[in-house]
């Protein structure tokens, strides 16, 4: 191969070289990168998806804020105690506005909580069924007994994702949630011990 031509190739890629710069250096990019990059001018990707642990948390705490909220209002309405009354109506109250805020969190995240809506339902509707089989003190000791035991697990779980969730929303919603959690234990606690004495 003689010198020229080799002389020539060697000119044709620094020019191709100085062409491919003038591209990245114009920002003239290809279609695939600018959608990417628009995907990360979004609300969702600003505020950073959720993880998988992160997302089971979500759901979780989802599912169980429907069921406290409509045990809730079945003992509001059911209970013969007046204490457990007030409760379950506090436990309407409290983890409907606690639902509210992990609906936009999720939301603000690229995740839609209503998506799985009907699946939540069923375990929702199965709780409220079998505990509106119960009357009188049978039921007003089953619905104690049942929040004791959710808000024990519930206090537990927040703790954890409030000291180790990967997303800082969340982490931050289940620390600001935790102290309300800590109050409905410690009230349904002392409303079975009255109902033991």
């Amino acid at each position: 191969m003689s010198v020229s031509s080799t002389q020539r190739k060697v000119g044709l890629m620094w020019r191709f070289t100085l062409l491919a710069g003038a591209v990245v250096a114009l920002g003239l990019t290809f279609t695939p990168v600018r959608a990417a990059d628009d995907n990360a001018n979004s609300p969702a990707a600003q505020s950073g998806k959720l993880n998988k642990d992160d997302l089971k948390f979500v759901k979780a705490a989802a599912t169980g804020g429907e069921i406290e909220v409509a045990l809730g209002k079945l003992a509001a309405d059911k209970a013969t105690n007046a204490d457990v009354k007030a409760f379950g109506q506090k436990m309407a109250d409290d983890h409907g506005k606690a639902n509210d805020e992990l609906t936009k969190l999720a939301q603000s995240k690229g995740y839609d909580l209503a998506a799985e809506k009907d699946k939540r339902q069923k375990k929702v509707d199965k709780k409220v069924d079998d505990l509106s089989k119960k009357t009188g003190s049978d039921f007003d000791k089953a619905y104690v007994d049942d929040m004791v035991k959710d808000h024990e697990k519930d206090v537990d779980d927040f703790k954890k994702e409030a000291e180790k969730a990967n997303d800082e929303d969340l982490k931050k919603w289940a620390a600001q949630t935790l102290p309300t959690l800590e109050e409905h234990l410690k009230m349904i606690k002392d409303i079975q011990d009255k109902m033991k004495s």
